[in-house]
């Protein structure tokens, strides 16, 4: 069966609700999901995946949240070649770097060899109707990428 494994960080539960809908989204096109927070798993666990999602929110103007500081160094030193990977998250438009983490994720995920499978999904704040469309979809692609 396909694994799909999810790790987040969220500190006000945002991201932790937009990681909840991108996995129930995956359940829903049959694939099995682990979801972690980043402070439970190590990013070597990706490579028991076939689809590896990173769901994070950016802190103040841009830094990565303290406590996925590890796994997003740890995660760059990984071969994922052959792996699906997307990346999603929270962040507030009151900043001039708008979900930064994101696309620092995004960078990190390129270094490993794994293959991108769907455009970033930048929320603000909390996932509103539009978000969890955008999110749902962002799993689809996943999904289609992956049975290319």
């Amino acid at each position: 069966m396909t694994l799909a494994k999810i790790v987040y960080a969220s500190m006000t539960g945002n991201t932790e609700e937009i990681a909840d809908i991108v996995a129930e989204a995956l359940e829903n096109l049959a694939i099995d999901v682990e979801i972690n927070e980043c402070t439970q798993v190590d990013a070597d666990e990706f490579t028991d995946a076939d689809i590896c999602v990173v769901a994070t929110y950016t802190y103040d103007d841009g830094d990565l949240p303290d406590e996925i500081v590890d796994f997003y160094e740890d995660l760059q030193e990984l071969s994922l070649s052959g792996k699906i990977y997307g990346v999603c998250g929270s962040g507030d438009t009151f900043y001039d770097e708008f979900c930064k983490s994101v696309d620092d994720f995004d960078a990190a995920f390129a270094k490993t060899g794994a293959i991108k499978g769907a455009e970033n999904v930048k929320v603000d704040l909390n996932a509103e109707e539009e978000d969890i469309e955008n999110l749902e979809a962002f799993a689809k692609s996943l999904v289609e990428k992956l049975s290319e």
